[in-house]
């Protein structure tokens, strides 16, 4: 069903005096089983990269659209049309028996060795003692086309703030005492982070976040695809930047971004204290 639209303004490349703005009419839906399994796939392996075939991507997709009153996703055309963007939140107690929840608590565990107070909690929810306990994980699944505008990330958390509330009234099962998000980053040298401020356009405003932060340090190391991430993180109790498993090493001549996944884990008493931090950062302006 369709919740809502969101009118936002995207710029169009001009030079560097000249950007002009075209209107787009974003719709809200919940996630419908019946003609978003293929996009939605698309956005999986988008996050996960070249470690998706081994986290069980059709499985996933199909616990995504298995609870279509949690969780939204964003089309321009209409509820037949691919969803752009994809927001929602998996309880990995519940299904800890699917495949794609067991591949990715592993992966979780696996990607968290590095920072030793982060892998003992992890092991302390997701472990085989966590699993038992009263404390829930909820998996949050945050994925968009590169170029969707980050104003279309405060409503759809807005709204899943809504149905997790409305879940609990109905005694589904959303009452969780942690969040776990998995995001993607790029990594710069510090000559590609040079390179890319020199190459900034004059414009009034940065292409996006990530770029805007490499322009003013002209400095390598990591930046987040979503520039909410930055927001999730300062609520985050542990944290982790990590190198994709089945990555291709990257040479001088390799081109396209070196990629990496980001971990991080939020407690749920602060998840509606981070929404409203994403909504002052990133409303649509009046």
């Amino acid at each position: 069903m369709a919740k809502r639209k969101q009118k936002t303004q995207d710029e169009v490349d001009g030079d560097d005096s000249d950007v002009s703005l075209v209107d787009v009419d974003f719709e809200f839906f919940d996630p419908n089983p019946k003609v978003d399994y293929i996009a939605l796939k698309r956005l999986i392996v988008q996050q996960f990269q070249s470690d998706a075939e081994a986290l069980q991507v059709n499985d996933l997709a199909d616990l995504i659209l298995s609870q279509p009153l949690v969780g939204t996703t964003i089309k321009c055309d209409g509820i037949e049309s691919d969803p752009y963007a994809v927001l929602t939140v998996l309880n990995m107690h519940v299904h800890q028996a699917r495949p794609s929840i067991r591949a990715i608590r592993d992966y979780a565990l696996a990607k968290s060795g590095a920072n030793p107070a982060f892998h003992q909690a992890l092991q302390g929810l997701l472990g085989e003692s966590g699993l038992q306990s009263q404390n829930h994980v909820g998996l949050v699944f945050s994925e968009r086309l590169i170029n969707m505008p980050v104003q279309t990330v405060p409503p759809m958390y807005r709204m899943l703030e809504n149905e997790i509330k409305w879940a609990i009234d109905d005694n589904e099962p959303y009452r969780f005492t942690h969040l776990m998000f998995i995001s993607r980053i790029y990594k710069l040298t510090d000559a590609e982070a040079a390179e890319l401020h020199a190459d900034q356009p004059r414009s009034k405003k940065h292409k996006n976040a990530a770029a805007a932060q490499a322009s003013s340090t002209a400095k390598g190391g990591s930046y987040s695809f979503h520039p909410e991430d930055e927001i999730i993180q300062k609520f985050a109790t542990h944290a982790i930047d990590y190198s994709f498993t089945n990555a291709q090493p990257r040479d001088e001549e390799a081109f396209g971004l070196d990629t990496g996944g980001r971990m991080m884990l939020v407690p749920s008493d602060r998840f509606q204290e981070l929404i409203a931090a994403i909504n002052r950062e990133y409303a649509v302006p009046p």
